[in-house]
């Protein structure tokens, strides 16, 4: 059982406690800080949806410390921040490897951060599958319409060539916070807290 920290404010009509997350969330902060899998994603694309609705000018930040994970899910989350009307900063804070390092790219350009010890990750997508034949070659051909997919998605993003993109990925490619920089993941490195905090 995971524990969550609670926040407790005081208001006009005395006390009010919050999970952290839905505290991060009054600020309109998203926090992904897991494996992204269905139900993480869910959560993310309920919360970019009910920020959208609740100000539509107003900026999201989606901050980032997450493995990675499905890519079916994390897709879904990258479409949800494409689609609202919000510009989306994001942040690494710690890692953003694999999905989570496409949805990092995939904020607003010259709101795209990490922090200066962040590690990040772009790899081939993996997957496992059992059967028949026919079934092993079907999956297989959708696993690599989904890895040129995910190029295709990296080379808009970063500006850089498909061809870097499917070369660099190929094996498992890390980069620190500057050398996500000058690949075109994220715009800049942040060493002190410079984005505004909204009360």
């Amino acid at each position: 059982m995971t524990l969550i920290p609670m926040v407790v404010e005081q208001t006009s009509r005395g006390e009010r406690a919050y999970d952290i997350y839905s505290r991060l969330l009054k600020d309109r902060i998203i926090f992904i800080g897991t494996p992204i899998d269905d139900h993480v994603a869910n959560l993310i694309i309920a919360q970019l949806l009910f920020l959208e609705a609740e100000d539509p000018d107003k900026d999201i930040h989606l901050y980032l410390n997450s493995p990675g994970g499905l890519v079916t899910a994390g897709l879904a989350i990258y479409d949800t921040m494409q689609y609202v009307k919000p510009k989306i900063s994001t942040l690494c804070m710690g890692q953003a490897a694999s999905m989570a390092a496409v949805l990092l790219a995939a904020g607003e350009p010259g709101k795209r951060f990490a922090l200066p010890h962040s590690r990040i990750l772009i790899h081939q997508l993996m997957g496992g599958v059992q059967g028949q034949a026919t079934d092993i070659a079907i999956h297989s051909r959708e696993i690599l319409r989904m890895k040129e997919e995910i190029n295709r998605i990296l080379a808009t993003h970063t500006r850089q060539q498909l061809e870097k993109i499917e070369k660099d990925s190929e094996r498992d490619f890390f980069m620190d916070g500057n050398q996500a920089k000058e690949y075109g993941l994220i715009d800049e490195v942040i060493y002190r807290k410079t984005l505004p905090v909204i009360r």
